[in-house]
């Protein structure tokens, strides 16, 4: 694997399997600090089951390291103290539950480790996402999928992440809260938090992130930087299924 400097997160010959079956086989990707990284490729290539693997919902095999230190036994409530954060593409929130208290439920492990000021935070997420604030009273059940989408993230940055991990968040968005989705990845990076995103919107994914993966029935088939992927022909043909010149893409 080339050499990342500063490197925050590093998955070596990640093998994840259900029964039998090998979902995603001996992959291997790293995130730097303040980098955005993003997973690419079809339905059912295994970018979901490799971000589960990371977060330790999955069991997995392979080598898993964190700020230098290795992982691979830590359960999920370590990772999250620690700041590894994933948003599902489901959201998991509390439907009947307002945003706010959405929000503070964002924080609980956090409560229970001693933390009990947390309103900067909270300033913190409705400075990125003034829409919570103005809905901060109203039941998260009721919001617009867009909505939800900025809660489900805005609950991940109330636990401080060092690492976000993003699994589809644009998935069924209109195009302009997309676009604001987006701004807000740019802007976390540009605040020193790594992220790894998959994302169906392959061109969406590159214009915003330094460096990419592309997966093909759980093999990873492609590597480099959001520019080298955005030229490469083999990338075009993967999602338009054709080999059209890797310009398309990026048009």
């Amino acid at each position: 694997m080339t050499h990342i400097p500063d490197l925050l997160f590093e998955a070596r010959d990640l093998t994840v399997c259900y029964g039998a079956v090998e979902a995603v086989r001996e992959i291997s990707l790293s995130v730097a600090r303040g980098e955005v990284v993003t997973v690419l490729g079809p339905n059912g290539a295994g970018k979901t089951t490799t971000l589960e693997a990371l977060m330790g919902v999955l069991p997995s095999a392979g080598h898993l390291t964190y700020g230098g230190v290795d992982i691979g036994s830590w359960s999920i409530a370590d990772r999250v103290r620690q700041g590894l954060t994933l948003v599902p593409e489901s959201r998991d929130l509390f439907g009947d539950m307002t945003v706010r208290e959405n929000l503070q439920l964002g924080a609980f492990s956090r409560y229970l480790a001693g933390e009990r000021n947390l309103d900067d935070d909270l300033s913190r997420v409705f400075d990125i996402f003034p829409r919570l604030k103005e809905r901060h009273r109203q039941i998260a059940g009721t919001l617009s999928g867009g909505e939800r989408q900025m809660l489900a993230i805005g609950r991940a940055l109330m636990l401080r992440p060092r690492l976000l991990m993003l699994d589809e968040p644009s998935l069924g968005l209109a195009p302009l809260i997309v676009a604001e989705i987006f701004g807000v990845i740019a802007r976390l990076r540009s605040e020193g938090v790594a992220i790894l995103l998959v994302e169906q919107n392959a061109r969406a994914a590159l214009e915003i992130a330094d460096r990419g993966y592309v997966l093909e029935t759980g093999n990873l088939v492609q590597q480099g930087t959001a520019a080298e992927l955005l030229r490469d022909s083999r990338l075009a043909e993967i999602y338009l299924g054709h080999g059209r010149s890797g310009e398309d893409l990026a048009a």
